[in-house]
């Protein structure tokens, strides 16, 4: 294993980073406590593997860590202004709500949506990363998009099954 290997992932580390985080300095400081934390741990990966896989694990993991430390340490300020900005396109108003619906999803769903369908992940791969069961990654990814549709679109946008017989 050479050091190559590793850089070669960072852009799609960065990428999943970013979608997970919400900002860009966020998903940077993941990448790098990921990439720490894979460095010093590269023992415990099983050659042979997937290299990109097990990057994605332990990135889930920090994450995760992360968010507990969060939850424990700090406090949430709803009084705070949002920031405020004028878009220039119609496709940044685009891509702008759909930043904002994936932030609304549950993490469970969010991290499922984006390592199938951002990261281009197997269902098999997905559950690997997350330690979670293929049943799981499907039903998660089935809600995630669903809810997803809904926020994007308002509840009208739902997909309705009809009933064959």
């Amino acid at each position: 294993m050479h050091a190559a290997e590793f850089v070669a992932l960072i852009p799609r580390l960065r990428r999943y980073a970013r979608a997970l985080v919400g900002d860009r300095a966020s998903a940077d400081d993941l990448v790098q406590d990921t990439l720490e934390r894979a460095w010093a741990r590269f023992h415990l990966w099983q050659r042979g593997t997937d290299l990109r896989a097990w990057l994605f694990t332990v990135m889930h993991n920090v994450n995760a860590n992360r968010a507990r430390a969060l939850r424990v340490h700090s406090e949430f300020d709803e009084d705070a202004p949002e920031a405020q900005f004028r878009p220039a396109e119609n496709g940044l108003l685009e891509l702008r709500d759909l930043e904002r619906a994936l932030a609304d999803l549950p993490v469970e769903q969010r991290e499922v949506l984006l390592l199938v369908a951002l990261e281009d992940m197997s269902y098999t791969e997905a559950a690997a990363t997350l330690g979670i069961p293929i049943g799981t990654v499907m039903s998660r990814l089935s809600r995630g998009r669903e809810r997803l549709r809904v926020l994007m679109h308002g509840p009208q946008a739902a997909v309705r099954l009809k009933r064959v017989k």
